[in-house]
């Protein structure tokens, strides 16, 4: 399971680079590998006010769909639009893949988002 250094995780399985005031958010390996192949992504759209904990995205594989959550506060700046012709791509790098950026509108959430050994601990619990 790869769980890298420089993210931060959420108990839900999302991913978040953050650069600025600019995060990037996508589900992590330990997701990808639960869902199995990934054959559908449905985005946002650019400009959605999303709200901590809200549903932001859905990931469809052949075992399952999936609600990809907000894990800050903010509004969609970008959607990878790769995805929508290459699903298969969060499968390959889920962290390369990312799913949508927003521009946060409250950095105080970032502090309840996990550290990397937080997160390997909910992966743990879950097994």
């Amino acid at each position: 399971m790869n769980i890298p250094k420089n993210l931060k995780y959420t108990s839900s399985h999302e991913w978040v680079r953050i650069e600025g005031n600019t995060v990037f958010i996508g589900i992590t390996d330990y997701a990808q590998e639960h869902l199995g192949e990934i054959v559908f992504v449905e985005l946002p759209e650019v400009n959605d006010e999303v709200t901590k904990g809200a549903p932001l995205a859905v990931v469809e594989s052949v075992k399952a769909a999936a609600d990809v959550y907000a894990p800050l506060s903010g509004t969609v700046s970008e959607v990878n639009e790769a995805l929508l012709d290459n699903p298969e791509l969060v499968n390959q790098d889920p962290y390369e893949n990312w799913i949508v950026t927003l521009e946060i509108s409250n950095p105080a959430e970032i502090e309840d988002l996990l550290d990397p050994a937080e997160y390997e601990k909910v992966c743990e619990q879950e097994e």
